[in-house]
């Protein structure tokens, strides 16, 4: 049976770490511990969907440092940042840089078992977002110029007969690229063409 999903937890002290990951393995998520940003970066990340548990205050780089890195190379993975009371403006300032949640120590296993399950369902989506992303744009090079003209201009809200002048084409084959285009895209509507549109950056 596959797990919940996997949980990265970064605190220099090793009883919250040990604490913390045996209460979320025991509901069935993966855990990987570390004592401080730099052997987080050590590694690779999995594949799976994850979040990272990060406390504010580390040695070395802070939780906040690595959290901007993580942004500034693009790694997506959701963060829930631990905090002590008297971080609480650290974490104000963490969660402006996207933190899903803050969680301050003590932190009550509940909470902890609420931010995560939010978190893995957060990455989650945006994985399959990205799937669906790739997916649309394999589709997308597969129309011919053509189709692609059409679609861009449908999508930015102009009736066919509006096409077809822009085209200089007849009304009957702007009709039959758009079915077309719609039948290679699996779109049903002329605004989930437009989604579409949208999710590819298409200018019309």
């Amino acid at each position: 049976m596959p797990s919940a999903g996997l949980v990265y937890i970064i605190d220099d002290d090793s009883a919250v770490r040990v604490s913390l990951g045996d209460l979320l393995e025991s509901m069935d998520y993966q855990v990987a511990l570390y004592g401080s940003a730099s052997e987080f970066l050590k590694v690779e990340l999995s594949d799976a969907p994850a979040c990272l548990v990060l406390d504010v205050r580390l040695p070395g780089t802070s939780g906040l440092e690595l959290q901007e890195y993580l942004m500034k190379v693009n790694v997506g993975i959701p963060i829930i940042l631990m905090t002590a009371f008297g971080d609480i403006p650290m974490s104000v300032r963490g969660m402006k840089l996207g933190a899903v949640d803050f969680l301050t120590k003590p932190i009550r296993d509940q909470d902890l078992l609420d931010a995560v399950a939010s978190a893995i369902r957060k990455d989650k989506s945006r994985r399959d977002e990205a799937a669906h992303l790739v997916e649309l744009r394999e589709k997308f090079a597969l129309l011919t110029v053509r189709e692609r003209q059409v679609m861009t201009l449908v999508a930015s809200g102009l009736m066919n007969k509006q096409v077809a002048n822009e085209l200089s084409i007849s009304e009957a084959t702007v009709k039959m690229h758009r079915g077309s285009v719609m039948r290679k895209l699996g779109a049903r509507t002329v605004a989930m063409l437009a989604r579409m549109a949208e999710a590819l950056d298409l200018q019309g």
